[in-house]
């Protein structure tokens, strides 16, 4: 059995997806709303929330296999209860942050994370994604009303992945061999600037997308009233104020491990076209 934790979310979805196409044997996915999960009829839905660990227990019964997403609730705690329960390999999505800013706040706590797992008997695979192509979401309520999209740093490419490259590796992971105990850098087969991003955006919904650059002293304002001070700073600094090589890079993890090529930016863009009309 594998449980695949936040089943419904933009790298879970597509996992549960890969893994039924391969068909990888009996599947099970958490969501918190089991009744409105729509899962197809072969994925058992299980009830839970990650910040609250004692409500995994029935979700974990029988798994072997676990897809977990570092920092959505108390690692520690979801990791005793997997170790608990059976569970025999853990697939974990960490971040390239580890590797590119270990100073920052976020990329500790994920180091952490990882150091937990592969200290806690299980065996272990960590997948350390860089930028989420699905973090143009965010432009989303700007782009619907026909605002202009502001952004800082508008002419800095990152190789932003796909989620469902992200899912392609874990389905790989989950299924194949030789990936136990291996640790994988992911990125996008190219690096792009939130400006072509906005480009690729207008070209899926077939109109003027506008684009203004912000200061950063700008954006941090913005980001912080819901982020917060710290995490406003971190995203700064990985989206553009605190370049580097390992940042930049881009790597052909996804092609080595899946055996397709990495997806583009306007493929995600013209998949999800609807979010922006």
């Amino acid at each position: 059995m594998i449980l695949v934790t936040g089943a419904t979310g933009n790298i879970g979805s597509n996992l549960v997806k890969e893994l039924r196409a391969q068909g990888a044997g009996p599947l099970r996915g958490l969501t918190r709303d089991a009744a409105g999960a729509a899962f197809p009829p072969d994925v058992e839905a299980a009830e839970g929330d990650l910040t609250r660990p004692d409500s995994l227990k029935s979700a974990l019964a029988g798994a072997r296999s676990l897809f977990l997403v570092s920092r959505m609730g108390p690692d520690a705690r979801i990791l005793e209860a997997a170790g608990e329960a059976g569970v025999e390999h853990v697939v974990l999505v960490s971040s390239i942050t580890v590797e590119s800013h270990p100073h920052l706040g976020p990329a500790a706590e994920n180091l952490a994370v990882e150091r937990l797992l592969q200290g806690s008997g299980m065996a272990w695979t960590v997948l350390r994604p860089t930028q989420f192509a699905s973090n143009a979401l965010w432009w989303a309520d700007a782009i619907r009303a026909g605002r202009p999209v502001r952004v800082p740093y508008a002419d800095i490419g990152l190789p932003t992945i796909h989620p469902a490259d992200i899912a392609s590796v874990a389905c790989a992971a989950l299924t194949g061999t030789g990936h136990r105990g291996q640790t994988y850098a992911l990125t996008g087969p190219e690096r792009i600037t939130p400006r072509q991003q906005l480009a690729a955006i207008a070209r899926a919904v077939g109109r003027d997308v506008p684009c203004t650059e912000i200061s950063r002293a700008e954006a941090h304002r913005d980001m912080a009233a819901f982020l917060g001070d710290e995490a406003a700073t971190a995203v700064l600094d990985i989206t553009g104020g605190d370049l580097n090589e390992e940042l930049l890079g881009v790597r052909d993890t996804v092609t080595r491990v899946t055996g397709a090529p990495a997806r583009t930016f306007g493929q995600w863009a013209a998949e999800n076209a609807g979010s922006f009309r």
